[in-house]
């Protein structure tokens, strides 16, 4: 399984998202990837995710964000070098 495919499985299972997108960003950091040797130059290291959930209700933008880095934490282990974060609830999606 992909790091993409793992980043959406487990967002959708834990935050039961309306809607998420997950983009590999990876090949826009090829340069950054080999002058820092932090992950695999063939991608699955640079990410962007939109996630509009109602789990983000009264919740700060950075409690939102941890509550994602928490939990993809094992992903972050594995290679995951950096996540953009993109997170509403529906209503403010609207």
């Amino acid at each position: 399984m992909s790091m993409r495919d793992k980043i959406e499985a487990k967002l959708k299972l834990a935050l039961r998202p309306e809607s998420i997108r997950v983009e590999d960003e990876s090949a826009k950091h090829a340069g950054h990837i080999e002058r820092h040797g932090h992950a695999d130059p063939d991608g699955d290291t640079h990410f962007r995710v939109w996630i509009v959930s109602d789990m983000f209700a009264g919740k700060s933008r950075v409690e939102c964000h941890r509550m994602i880095t928490d939990l993809l934490a094992e992903e972050f282990d594995a290679g995951l070098h950096a996540l953009a974060i993109h997170s509403s609830t529906p209503a403010q999606s609207a």
